[in-house]
């Protein structure tokens, strides 16, 4: 089995990982407020190929978080996943971008949360089995207190976005991770991997990220 590179961009978090067999064996990353995907990713790319001691002709397949998240670091992350894959004439995986957030939470009972910060009390979120089967599908939500309240399991709560939830989300079986949490490239290695078993791939060029809300331009106040 060869390598999969993976992208994630969907957040503030600019992230790559290089995986075998569904293992992350290399990973660079950074989270900066100025969302700085388009200078850092290619040269984590290369970075990590050259690091890994190996050649691009080596990657089996790119896999790429799909959204939801910022308009403007899918179109990065997609973009160079789709170049790549066109250059090396191998396929495209998309990873649903909740899924892979949710995964980096282990429980056992209860269920997963994961939430992506879209301004203001609005989030993206989802619901996940600890198995991480989707439970409930992908919304963009404003946050109140009456949010999450038909689900009577503990709720384990993972994203960007806790901090402003936390005070919003007061029921008891609400669980809330104590730290900023974002989007990961490691937390595709798995799923792209289950993906490629089963040739589970998209389209290169018709496929699109999932902005779930439209691209808002606002004009300048000066």
């Amino acid at each position: 089995m060869g390598y999969i590179l993976n992208i994630e961009t969907a957040t503030k978090n600019c992230s790559v990982a290089l995986a075998k067999d569904g293992e992350t064996i290399f990973c660079k990353e950074i989270a900066e407020e100025g969302y700085s995907h388009a200078e850092r990713l290619h040269v984590f790319i290369e970075e990590i190929i050259k690091e890994a001691g190996i050649t691009f002709k080596d990657l089996s397949a790119i896999a790429v978080s799909q959204g939801p998240g910022s308009y403007t670091g899918l179109r990065i992350g997609v973009s160079a996943a789709k170049g790549l894959c066109y250059a090396l004439e191998i396929p495209l995986i998309a990873v649903d971008t909740l899924q892979s957030l949710a995964s980096q939470v282990t429980v056992s009972s209860g269920l997963i949360i994961p939430m992506i910060d879209a301004r203001r009390m609005e989030v993206y979120s989802a619901v996940f089995t600890p198995n991480f089967e989707q439970k409930r599908e992908v919304l963009a939500e404003i946050i109140t207190e009456n949010s999450f309240e038909n689900f009577q399991e503990t709720l384990y709560f993972i994203g960007d976005c806790s901090e402003k939830c936390k005070s919003v989300l007061t029921k008891e079986n609400f669980v809330f991770l104590d730290k900023v949490v974002y989007p990961s490239a490691k937390g595709m290695s798995v799923i792209s991997f289950e993906k490629f078993k089963i040739n589970d791939t998209v389209d290169v060029a018709y496929f699109e990220p999932y902005y779930l809300k439209d691209f808002m331009v606002t004009s300048s106040k000066k």
